[in-house]
């Protein structure tokens, strides 16, 4: 953090405290006792066991199959008030840093920053009921991302546009959040540095964004409906150029011959989706320009600027079944799909792209079983075969549904799901999926006589062909 930036916390603590200080001076008032601000405390951990099989990890350990536990992130949340409309909040993240040409110094797990902010929220109730505007400067949520992890759970993973490396989930810089009246949703905008939270700011641009979440249905009568959120989002960036710093013979506007205009770095996109005990569902439409230049910024060797466009679709549900014909009974389980449709570029340079256009596609299939209503168990495995193949498989295990209206539990139960596909083609792909493959039979429900007794489902096997006739 630069000397600029620890000026500007320095100034914005000295203006909340300025008030009590200027009152102190004008009535005194008997001494009173010292009042603690209450330190809110929470946490989050996740772990796993990594196991790898592809050639290029066994390579480096004589053909066998590398495999460790770690931590995948640990999030712990400190939040306290800073005045009466003013909070601080600071969450850290766990790391590891794997790459063995930067971890010479230290090689373990090490804590970092991911918030650091400093928040204070005026304007109440200005633009009608429940309305108000707040305003964070430090280490803060970047623009969408902290919208799309209200719907998809980010211990199954990271969503779709950070897993594609659009942008960092955080960044340091300043934002402000709009409140709108009547739960009609939110207008979120933020200046970053650009790199985000994992690195240091590598040049003078700054990147602007905005989002606006809209509910129009907040007002409906309809559970899940009520739910249903827009999100339209724009991201303008710039990096700078290979050039920025001239050089002997360069020939850029700038000293030295510099190139001294910044290049795009720009994102925006579409998010809509419901959220409700029973039904969690959501896609995202993406894109993302980036330009590059290379050359030698010469007039031997011109400074050439290229243009890389890439495309994003994702799309995910998760759902609790037996809730949606019997809301009254919660359900402890659960599943949960995801696809991933992702094209880095759209029309990729170069002689090894000639007639092709690289994909990226990402499943997740899993279920769930929440044992009490503090555990939830999700096993599973995902796998990407060579030649566009893929296999996942899941294990629930379940501590016994209430019988009745309880204290007694059903008898414990184990079942084992299994699924497989393949691509042939861009047009063409197989699915296989079997469910309770050990076909296990078990109660799911011992009720009265009026929603009765229920079973598990016996073993399903399933195929399916995917044509698709246009993209």
């Amino acid at each position: 953090m630069n000397l600029r930036f620890v000026r500007l916390i320095a100034l914005a603590g000295v203006a909340l405290t300025m008030p009590s200080f200027v009152f102190a001076q004008a009535t005194p008032a008997p001494a009173s006792a010292v009042v603690t601000p209450a330190l809110d405390f929470s946490g989050v951990i996740f772990g796993n066991f990594n196991y790898r099989t592809d050639s290029a990890s066994r390579a480096a350990t004589g053909g066998k199959s590398p495999n460790a536990f770690t931590i995948e992130r640990a999030y712990l949340n400190f939040r306290m008030p800073a005045g009466e409309n003013g909070q601080i909040r600071v969450t850290t993240d766990v790391y590891q840093n794997t790459n063995n040409s930067t971890n010479a110094y230290y090689a373990g797990w090490a804590v970092r920053i991911k918030y650091g902010f400093l928040q204070y929220t005026g304007a109440r109730n200005t633009f009608g009921n429940n309305s108000s505007v707040l305003g964070r400067v430090g280490i803060l949520q970047t623009v969408v991302i902290d919208q799309m992890e209200a719907f998809w759970p980010r211990y199954l993973g990271n969503t779709a546009v950070e897993r594609a490396g659009y942008f960092s989930s955080a960044d340091a810089g300043v934002s402000s959040l709009m409140t709108l009246s009547n739960q009609r949703g939110e207008i979120y905008a933020t200046v970053t540095n650009g790199p985000g939270y994992t690195t240091f700011d590598r040049d003078r641009f700054k990147d602007l964004a905005v989002r606006a979440t809209l509910t129009p249905m907040a007002k409906g009568k309809n559970a899940i409906l009520r739910t249903f959120a827009i999100t339209p989002w724009v991201y303008k960036g710039w990096i700078a150029s290979s050039f920025a710093a001239g050089g002997p013979g360069q020939v850029g506007p700038g000293e030295n011959g510099a190139i001294t205009s910044g290049m795009a770095r720009d994102r925006y996109g579409l998010f809509a989706g419901v959220k409700e005990r029973r039904l969690v569902a959501a896609i995202d439409l993406s894109q993302r320009h980036d330009e590059g230049d290379s050359g030698g910024n010469t007039a031997a060797s011109p400074r050439i600027v290229r243009d890389s466009t890439g495309r994003l679709l994702s799309g995910f549900v998760i759902g609790r079944p037996t809730e949606w014909f019997d809301s009254a009974h919660p359900s402890a389980f659960s599943f949960v799909a995801r696809f991933d449709h992702f094209t880095p570029s759209v029309d990729p340079a170069g002689p090894t792209y000639v007639g092709t256009r690289p994909v990226y596609k990402y499943w997740l299939l899993g279920a769930s079983y929440d044992a009490n209503q503090r555990v939830t168990f999700t096993p599973g495995a995902e796998i990407t075969l060579p030649d566009a193949a893929w296999v996942s498989a899941s294990v629930t295990y379940g501590s016994g549904f209430l019988k009745g209206n309880g204290p007694e539990h059903m008898p414990r139960h184990t079942t084992f799901d299994l699924a497989a596909g393949k691509d042939l083609g861009e047009r063409v792909s197989l699915r296989f999926s079997a469910l309770n493959v050990t076909d296990a039979l078990f109660l799911t429900g011992f009720e009265n006589s009026f929603a009765g007794t229920h079973y598990t489902n016996p073993r399903e096997i399933t195929g399916q062909v995917k044509v698709k006739f246009h993209y």
